[in-house]
């Protein structure tokens, strides 16, 4: 698998033209606000920018407002461990992504019926490091789609191909 047909998803806390401008439309733009409240302007704003440039955009734990707004989807972190979401109504084509860090949590993810997993840390050296052979082991045991996250850069991108990996997610990569 080369890494050019890999999907692409790119976390941003602000909006930065000049960032998203060099996404293709193999990208998703996720936008994570964890420390205060949305900005639904800004979020507006967000969502038709992508949507002129042809790419997906999402944000980060409310699906509630994923919906309101009409995006294209929500992530869930991995300490969300909520389940009220089974009980919305979504458009055919919504995604929901979910990350993991290990087996259980994998678990976690697939019962809250997400259509892609991400799992770290593949490269970045933290408490969730897997490394490649780990994270291989452990994205077997998942019916979903699994994305690396985690240290992802210019020089360990073609390490990805060895995994099961169906792309990549990150923020310093993207800049």
């Amino acid at each position: 698998m080369h890494t050019n047909f890999l999907k692409k998803y790119y976390f941003i806390d602000k909006f930065e033209k000049s960032n998203i401008d060099k996404q293709d439309i193999n990208t998703t733009i996720i936008y994570r606000n964890y420390k205060k409240n949305y900005k639904i302007n800004e979020i507006i704003f967000i969502k038709n920018y992508c949507k002129i440039r042809k790419i997906k955009f999402l944000i980060s734990n409310n699906i509630k407002l994923s919906i309101k707004l009409n995006l294209d989807g929500a992530y869930l972190p991995s300490f969300n461990r909520n389940f009220d979401h089974l009980s919305y109504h979504f458009k055919r084509d919504f995604l929901l992504i979910g990350s993991a860090h290990n087996l259980k949590e994998i678990r976690i993810k697939e019962k809250q019926k997400v259509n892609k997993i991400f799992l770290s840390s593949i490269f970045k050296k933290n408490n969730n490091y897997l490394g490649i052979n780990k994270f291989n082991l452990i994205s077997r045991f998942s019916n979903s789609d699994v994305i690396a996250l985690g240290g992802v850069s210019r020089e360990n991108i073609k390490l990805i191909n060895l995994t099961k990996s169906k792309g990549f997610a990150g923020i310093s990569f993207f800049r």
